[in-house]
């Protein structure tokens, strides 16, 4: 899907460009104030971030939350859509106060990563459920590698629920936004993939969870063990 409902993505193959002039308000039709609790819902609960890396942004909700919350940090923001990053950047510098300094990059993550420091804080916001299983295979281990020993990974993001009802419910929405993005944005991905097991692989432990929406998003904060280089 794409960030947000509608997060960015990062395949060279397809574009959330016709989306960004239209994604927020998009956004707030379908889902109302639900994904952005999901992109808040635990950065007032991590230890302060002095370098954080912002992948699949999307139109800039999280990086001004960001901004408020960590005043003093170097954000680096991350899209493969240079039009959703000039809908974040103009979002940053209409709401964002403090001394935060922002840098932005149009880049694709399957391609490079930012490597010329290291995080402490990394945010993917509806943005994992883009890839295949074999990109997230390769792309969540380079990611870990610009992570500091001790780096916390926020996630929100849409899931399959358990069961029941719940269950059917999500599997009806997850394939109706699956078809909708493969035909507007290009999308390859056909489903969800679970990242949790290449986290883990990575070396990061989930500490919290939080799900909403009948099950159908969550907001997870996994931190790095500090023996994983």
């Amino acid at each position: 899907m794409a960030s947000e409902v509608f997060a960015a993505g990062f395949l060279s193959a397809m574009s959330f460009d016709i989306l960004a002039p239209h994604y927020r308000w998009m956004e707030l039709i379908l889902a109302g104030g639900k994904l952005h609790r999901c992109r808040i819902a635990f950065l007032d609960e991590i230890p302060a971030a002095r370098n954080i890396l912002l992948l699949g942004e999307g139109h800039g909700r999280g990086l001004v939350e960001c901004c408020r919350r960590f005043r003093n940090a170097r954000i680096t923001c991350v899209d493969a859509s240079e039009a959703m990053l000039t809908q974040a950047r103009r979002r940053w510098e209409r709401c964002a106060t403090g001394a935060t300094t922002v840098e932005f990059l149009h880049a694709d993550l399957l391609q490079e990563i930012p490597s010329n420091q290291t995080y402490d804080l990394i945010i993917t916001n509806f943005f994992l459920d883009c890839f295949q299983v074999e990109q997230l295979e390769r792309m969540i281990p380079r990611i870990a590698q610009v992570a500091s020993h001790d780096a916390c990974w926020l996630i929100a993001d849409f899931q399959l629920a358990d069961q029941g009802l719940s269950r059917l419910r999500s599997r009806l929405m997850l394939w109706i936004m699956y078809g909708f993005f493969r035909r507007v944005t290009g999308l390859t991905a056909q489903k969800l993939t679970e990242p949790d097991l290449y986290l883990q692989r990575a070396g990061f432990t989930l500490r919290q969870r939080v799900t909403s929406e009948w099950g159908l998003l969550r907001s997870d904060w996994w931190q790095r063990s500090p023996n994983v280089g």
